[in-house]
């Protein structure tokens, strides 16, 4: 049983940092794209990151470039996301998420698809104050 569970939410003020973590289990295959997408009160949801399986390319969303970074282990059962230089507007339900197994994945390509890929966990709040 395919299973995402993502760790590491909670409150910061504006400017502060905070890491989210996702680990993955019960895949029968490797995922090809991996990513975080987020749920902000009244907005559609918006994938923020994506990170190729390898972790060869990465991309961001305009709203969190520079300040966000997607890793993950090698081992490809932990994916991170590095938020720094918070703001209000970053407040939001973050999810990690994956699809595949696909010949290739495109970053740039698959971020806007992330609030729909395959596998999703349940979620983690996020909440900037000013």
């Amino acid at each position: 049983q395919v299973q995402l569970v993502e760790s590491g939410g909670g409150s910061v003020q504006a400017g502060g940092s905070l890491t989210l973590s996702c680990t993955a289990s019960g895949f029968s295959y490797k995922p090809s794209c991996w990513g975080w997408f987020r749920e902000r009160p009244g907005k559609d949801p918006e994938g923020v990151a994506v990170i190729s399986r390898g972790g060869n390319s990465t991309y961001y969303a305009a709203s969190v470039k520079g300040r966000f970074t997607i890793s993950q282990d090698n081992d490809e059962n932990q994916m991170y996301l590095q938020m720094n230089s918070l703001k209000p507007d970053d407040t939001a339900m973050y999810y990690c998420a994956a699809d595949g197994p696909f010949k290739t994945c495109d970053p740039a390509i698959s971020v806007r698809f992330a609030p729909g890929f395959g596998s999703r966990g349940q979620g983690t709040q996020v909440t900037v104050s000013s």
